[in-house]
């Protein structure tokens, strides 16, 4: 979690950064070149600083979630954030291995999926055994999780 929190304060802290120091500048540098209606750069900068803003805003509420996450109510013996999770694809034949993780530390090529992600989703509250049905962008894909550890076994 403190991976997490110390990459959202950093995108946070770059972004206050440029909203309180950097589009100012560019704020006033463009208010005199005249004319705010026709005014190209002043409505650039202003569309930024919005963007920016509602940015911050997003990482407020995400940095507030992650903070309320309280690891002992995590499941000890169902699908949840940290679990491990090897799942047999029933249409391929293959085994695959996932961890939950949150958004912010999703990396699919490397085998970390959020649990809000399709896959992430569907596995969620399962057990060792249980046979799961994911619709991805690609069709669904059907599993069998053959193997569950949570994040209180890896500790």
């Amino acid at each position: 979690m403190e991976a997490i929190k110390k990459k959202l304060q950093g995108e946070l802290d770059e972004l206050e950064q440029e909203l309180h120091f950097k589009l100012p500048k560019e704020i006033q540098k463009a208010r005199e070149f005249g004319d705010l209606r026709e005014n190209a750069e002043y409505k650039a900068a202003m569309e930024r600083q919005s963007i920016v803003q509602a940015r911050i805003a997003q990482i407020r509420q995400r940095m507030s979630e992650v903070e309320s996450i309280d690891l002992s109510k995590i499941p000890q013996d169902r699908v949840a954030y940290g679990s491990l999770v090897v799942l047999f694809d029933l249409d391929k034949e293959e085994k695959i291995r996932y961890k939950l993780v949150t958004s912010e530390e999703s990396d699919p090529d490397n085998g970390l999926i959020s649990t809000v992600s399709p896959i992430g989703q569907a596995l969620m509250g399962r057990e060792e055994g249980d046979e799961v049905k994911v619709k991805t962008p690609n069709g669904f894909r059907n599993f069998e999780i053959s193997r569950l550890t949570t994040i209180h076994d890896a500790e």
